[in-house]
């Protein structure tokens, strides 16, 4: 068929190596041929040099034009690079996505998909994507709280019926994606690792050199490289000012064969220390995600198990308690770290970041693909009127809109998963013990004061201002709570410290997302940039 050459266009109809293009096979094979065009310059290679994950001396500039090469590269096949090939490609655009592991991923977070984010997958045509995986519709969450509960749906009513979440297998749901991008004939998807951003002289990033399956070192050029490799991304020290942060882990089982207390809807358990998750992932298997506090799992594997079952046992639903414990002597526990990283990009010519190799939030409230999902969409709405985009100092400056126009959803989404964690996670401090309680109150009392909230994290209603509404309502309930009938002084003292906390719980979230871009967008001149003339 065809194999990539980075010396001359002569070898374009070899024998494909192993490396190079992928067939997916979940449940429903494919046989398609995607268009293979050739994506290498006939000039000598040393024309470039490399950054790996950081710039170093830059080379000389390579041709004009980027003759025979794609319109754009993605860096990862996941949820947003996938999504990505598949929106560009249907635009016309020449899509090279590299992808350093093709096979069927497992993980266990990137699981749950919000109403909001399912929203995105319509505009982008990919909703049949949850289709023949055995996806769960999802309706809202269930709060547990010592012994008490409430059912907190999510505000459908205004949508069509198959609107709701959805919760999956992240494999099966990637590889779906993988695959409805290959078959696209302006596609070519290929195994291999990134391993740095070719550089011109001026700083602008032309392509990516990378290394196959096989062991072969090769280059790629395109006007516009997107770089979406996931939350350990390598590449993005050169393209933003990273600054994760790990404020704890997940430790993850599936159940099998068991009911949830209320199918179809996400189980969130305030327990101590920290909440403990439960929602279906299959018709026959449930996640269970327990968060351990702190940057690092002080557990070895022996002791994690003898925790879950004399700590964590406990406190979750009785029903669910002998699957659990059946889960847990099976020894198929997995760990992920909860990773934070606000937006602050590094604008370089050629070259942008999405998905979590971007911007990372606390997987608690399952909002990672909903915020990647509407970056994508306003992705393609930004390149769709540029007809070339090979003028990368326009279309750079072009670009920085994006940085602006993202923020009600993703700051709405990125500020709820972090103040919620923290009002939910149990503290020693009086206030922090009535902040929590008065959260779960206020989301009992049903309405608009549950609806609201549910609406923000669910990516219906992304307006950071009814986040901080909504907020400062549950510390301020929780203050009326304290006061009445008869206050005291003790009690005026706890409830100016309640105000004080959720103050000092919210605020350095919001300073990390950019006060100003999120609640006054409109005053930076990047919100109203122009396409760059055809």
């Amino acid at each position: 068929m065809f194999s990539v050459s980075s010396h001359s266009l002569t070898h374009t109809h070899t024998t494909m190596s192993q490396s190079a293009f992928f067939k997916f096979s979940y449940h429903k094979p494919h046989h398609h041929t995607p268009l293979l065009f050739p994506n290498h310059l006939s000039i000598a290679p040393p024309l470039l040099r490399t950054t790996a994950a950081f710039r170093r001396n830059a080379a000389p500039d390579p041709p004009l034009g980027f003759p025979g090469a794609a319109d754009v590269i993605v860096v990862g096949a996941g949820v947003a690079g996938s999504a990505l090939a598949y929106t560009l490609a249907k635009e016309g655009r020449r899509v090279h996505v590299i992808e350093r592991d093709l096979r069927e991923p497992d993980r266990i977070v990137g699981e749950l998909l919000q109403p909001g984010g399912y929203l995105k997958l319509i505009e982008l045509g990919l909703e049949d994507c949850v289709d023949q995986i055995d996806a769960q519709r999802v309706l809202g969450y269930v709060l547990f709280m010592d012994g008490k509960k409430t059912k907190l749906p999510y505000p459908l009513e205004k949508f069509h019926a198959e609107v709701a979440g959805r919760s999956f297998h992240n494999g099966r749901f990637i590889q779906m994606m993988r695959e409805k991008a290959a078959a696209l004939q302006f596609v070519r998807m290929e195994q291999g690792t990134v391993t740095s951003l070719l550089e011109q002289d001026n700083k602008t990033v032309v392509g990516v050199q990378y290394r196959t399956k096989g062991g072969e070192q090769l280059k790629a050029y395109a006007p516009l490289t997107v770089i979406c490799d996931g939350c350990f991304s390598n590449l993005r020290r050169s393209l933003c000012h990273p600054k994760v942060e790990v404020s704890s882990s997940f430790v993850g089982l599936v159940l099998e064969n068991c009911q949830l207390p209320f199918e179809n809807y996400g189980h969130v358990i305030l327990a101590d220390p920290s909440p403990i998750l439960f929602y279906r992932i299959s018709s026959t298997e449930v996640r269970c995600l327990v968060d351990i506090p702190g940057p690092k799992v002080p557990l070895m594997w022996s002791g994690m198990a003898n925790y879950l079952k004399t700590t964590v046992a406990s406190q979750i639903p009785p029903g669910l308690q002998d699957a659990f414990l059946s889960a847990i002597d099976r020894g198929d526990i997995r760990i992920m770290p909860n990773g934070s990283m606000p937006a602050e990009p590094n604008p370089t010519r050629g070259a942008m970041l999405i998905g979590d190799a971007f911007n990372m939030r606390h997987p608690l409230t399952g909002g990672g693909m909903t915020v990647a999902l509407s970056d994508i969409v306003l992705l393609r709405d930004l390149i769709k009127p540029v007809g070339d985009l090979n003028d990368a100092s326009s279309l750079c400056t072009y670009l920085e809109s994006f940085y602006i126009l993202r923020k009600p959803m993703a700051s709405t989404i990125n500020t709820l998963a972090g103040a919620l964690y923290k009002v939910f996670s149990v503290s020693p401090d009086d206030a922090r013990k009535e902040l929590r309680q008065a959260c779960f109150d206020y989301l009992s009392l049903g309405k608009i004061f549950s609806g609201g909230p549910i609406a923000l994290l669910s990516g219906l209603n992304p307006y950071p201002l009814s986040l901080i509404l909504h907020f400062f309502a549950v510390a301020f309930y929780g203050v009326g709570r304290l006061l009445l009938p008869f206050p005291s002084f003790e009690r005026m003292w706890v409830g100016a410290r309640i105000v004080f906390c959720a103050f000092g719980i919210i605020f350095p979230i919001i300073k990390a997302e950019g006060i100003r871009q999120m609640f006054f967008p409109t005053s930076i001149a990047a919100f109203y940039r122009a396409p760059p003339h055809r």
